[in-house]
C-alpha cells in the first residue's frame, strides 16, 4: 500500500483495519465485521474509526495521525499476533516481528533467560534464550516456539515478576564505563542525505535546505565529541541516504554506546514549534531507561540555551529506536514551517548552542551521581577541562 487513507475514503484496507482494531479492543464489539461480510459502511473510513486509530497509534508510540499509512498498517498487523497463533523461529535477514514475539521474550525474561529489551523482534538473542530455556526444561532444543514450547510455558503456572533486567544492565553498563567521555563510542545520525534535500527555507544568508541545516549541526556535534575524546562516527556520507535499518545496523556493527539522530520537522500549521526528543518505549512495551534519561537531558539543555520551545521527551517504537542495540535518541530540533524556529535553525550561532547542548547532555548522562550542574550552565570548555584533568 502506498496511498494514505483518511476519513471519507473507501477501501478494503479500511475494513481490514476495522476488524483488527475491534479485536484489539479499540472499537466497540458492535463495530466488528468479518472478512466475509464487508458492507459499504465497513469500507468507509469514518470519524469513529479515525478516533480508534489515533488511540491505537498513541498506545504504540507512533504519530497519532488518525490515518492509515504503511507504517500504521504494519504495526496493526504486528499487534494482531498472540503467542501461539503462529510458529516462531529465527530467520536471519527476515526477522519475525509481532506482539507474540514480545510475549515470548517476556516469558523468557521472567524465567531469567532473556535479559535484553522486549522489542518484538525474533533475533539472535531471542533465539539463543529460547534454546537455553528448552535445554534447561528438557524440551526439544530446536529454537522453535511451537505448540510444545507453548504448553511448557503453561505448565509453569504463575511466576513472580518484577524488575527490568535490560534497564538494570543498561544502567550498570553506564556506571562501569565511568564518567569520562574518552573511549565512549557515539554515532551521530544526520537525517536525509543524497538527493533527499528536504524543505528549503530562507535564512540570513539566503536559501538553505533542511539537509544543509542538519548536516551542519551533525558536524558541529561530531567536532565537539571528538574534542572531548569520544570516538565518533557519522551514520552516512554526505552523498548517501540509507534506510533506518541500514543506519541502525551500521551503529550496531560499530559497537556504539549511544546513537543520536538529528532531524527537523514540518507541519501544515505554522504554529507548531519547538524541539522534541524520542527514545525507545511505549505504553505496551519496555522502555530504554538510558535513552529516556539522555532524551530528557538533551531537551532541557537545548531549551535552556536557545529560544526553542521544549516539547518534551517521548517514548516511541520507531524502527531506528527499536533496531539499534544501544540507547538511541531521535532529536527533532524544530519546525521548518514555523518562522521562529527557522530563524533559530538558520543561525550558525544557534546551531553551535544546540551542538554544545547535545554534547553536554551526553556528559551529564555519564556523570550520574557526580552531576551537580544546573541545566544550561555547563560550558563546553569546562567539559573539555574536566576530561583532561
Amino acid at each position: 500500500m502506498s496511498d494514505i487513507l483518511q476519513v471519507g475514503d473507501r477501501s478494503p484496507r479500511v475494513a481490514e483495519v476495522r476488524i483488527a482494531l475491534a479485536k484489539l479492543g479499540h472499537l466497540p464489539t458492535d463495530a466488528t465485521v468479518t472478512k466475509d461480510s464487508f458492507t459499504e459502511a465497513d469500507l468507509l473510513f469514518d470519524e469513529t474509526l479515525a478516533d480508534a486509530l489515533r488511540s491505537f497509534q498513541q498506545s504504540r508510540g507512533i504519530i497519532a495521525s488518525g490515518a492509515i499509512n504503511d507504517a500504521t498498517l504494519r504495526v496493526i498487523r504486528e499487534a494482531s499476533y498472540r503467542l501461539g497463533s503462529r510458529v516462531l523461529q529465527y530467520h536471519p535477514g527476515n526477522l519475525m516481528v509481532g506482539d507474540d514475539v514480545a510475549q515470548l521474550q517476556s516469558q523468557l525474561q521472567e524465567l531469567g533467560f532473556y535479559p535484553d529489551r522486549l522489542d518484538g523482534r525474533f533475533g539472535e538473542q531471542t533465539h539463543a534464550a529460547l534454546m537455553n530455556y528448552q535445554m534447561n526444561y528438557g524440551l526439544r532444543t530446536d529454537g522453535i516456539c511451537g505448540p510444545e514450547t507453548i504448553r511448557a510455558f503453561g505448565r509453569l503456572g504463575r511466576r513472580i515478576t518484577g524488575g527490568n533486567p535490560h534497564a538494570l544492565r543498561e544502567r550498570e553498563r553506564m556506571r562501569e564505563s565511568g564518567p569520562q567521555l574518552a573511549g565512549k563510542r557515539v554515532v551521530v545520525d544526520p537525517a536525509l542525505g543524497g538527493r533527499n534535500r528536504g524543505q528549503s527555507v530562507k535564512g540570513p544568508y539566503g536559501q538553505i535546505t533542511e539537509e544543509e541545516i542538519i548536516w551542519d549541526l551533525a558536524t558541529r556535534v561530531e567536532g565537539r565529541m571528538i574534542a572531548a575524546g569520544v570516538e565518533t562516527i557519522l551514520s552516512r556520507t554526505r552523498q548517501d541516504d540509507p534506510s533506518y535499518a541500514d543506519r541502525a545496523n551500521m551503529a550496531n556493527a560499530f559497537g556504539a554506546d549511544l546513537m543520536i539522530s538529528l532531524q527537523a520537522d514540518q507541519y501544515h500549521n505554522q504554529k507548531a514549534n519547538g524541539v522534541a526528543s524520542f527514545y525507545f518505549g511505549s505504553e505496551s512495551g519496555q522502555s530504554s531507561i538510558t535513552g529516556e534519561l539522555l532524551s530528557g537531558f538533551i531537551q532541557r539543555e537545548i531549551a535552556a540555551r536557545t529560544a526553542l520551545n521544549n516539547c518534551g521527551a517521548h517514548g516511541r517504537t520507531w524502527d531506528l529506536l527499536r533496531i539499534t542495540e544501544m540507547p538511541t535518541v531521535e532529536v527533532v530540533v524544530g519546525y521548518l514551517t514555523n518562522p521562529g524556529d527557522v530563524s533559530i535553525l538558520t543561525d550558525p550561532k544557534a546551531r553551535d548552542a544546540i551542538a554544545e547542548a547535545i554534547v553536554v547532555a551526553v556528559k551529564r548522562l555519564y556523570l550520574l551521581d557526580e552531576d551537580t550542574h544546573t541545566t544550561g550552565t555547563y560550558k563546553f570548555d569546562e567539559l573539555v577541562k574536566h576530561e583532561t584533568s
